[in-house]
C-alpha cells in the first residue's frame, strides 16, 4: 500500500466520485506504484481523515501540460478551467524544476 496526503478540497472530490485522475509527480516513490495497487490518501493538512483507493492506470508524461492536453479536465474534477489555470494550479504544488526532473504522472483511481 501506497500513502500520500492529499489536500482537502482534492480528498472530497475524491470521495465524491467526481476526481478519478490524481497528478504526481513520476519521482522515485510514484515509479514504485503498479496498475492494481492500493493509495491511502491523508487528508492534509489536518491529517484526521483517510480514504483507499485502487489504482487502475498509470500514464506518463514530460510536462504537466501535455498531461492536461491528453486527459479531460472533468477527471480531475476541473471542469471549466483554463490550460493556464490547470498549470499553473500545479505549479503551486510541484517546482518546474521539478516537473523537468521526474516528469508528470498521472494516476487513475477507483474509490
Amino acid at each position: 500500500m501506497h500513502q500520500m496526503g492529499l489536500y482537502g478540497e482534492y480528498f472530497e472530490a475524491i470521495k465524491k466520485g467526481k476526481k478519478k485522475v490524481e497528478v504526481r509527480l513520476n519521482d522515485e516513490k510514484r515509479r514504485k506504484i503498479k496498475i492494481g495497487d492500493t493509495i491511502k490518501f491523508i487528508k492534509v493538512p489536518e491529517q484526521d481523515e483517510t480514504l483507499q483507493v485502487q489504482v487502475t492506470e498509470l500514464r506518463t508524461y514530460n510536462t504537466f501540460k501535455e498531461m492536461y492536453e491528453s486527459i479531460p479536465f472533468e477527471d480531475f474534477d476541473c471542469e471549466g478551467w483554463s490550460m493556464e489555470e490547470m498549470v499553473n494550479g500545479t505549479y503551486d504544488i510541484y517546482t518546474p524544476e521539478q516537473e523537468r526532473e521526474w516528469g508528470s504522472l498521472a494516476i487513475t483511481i477507483k474509490y
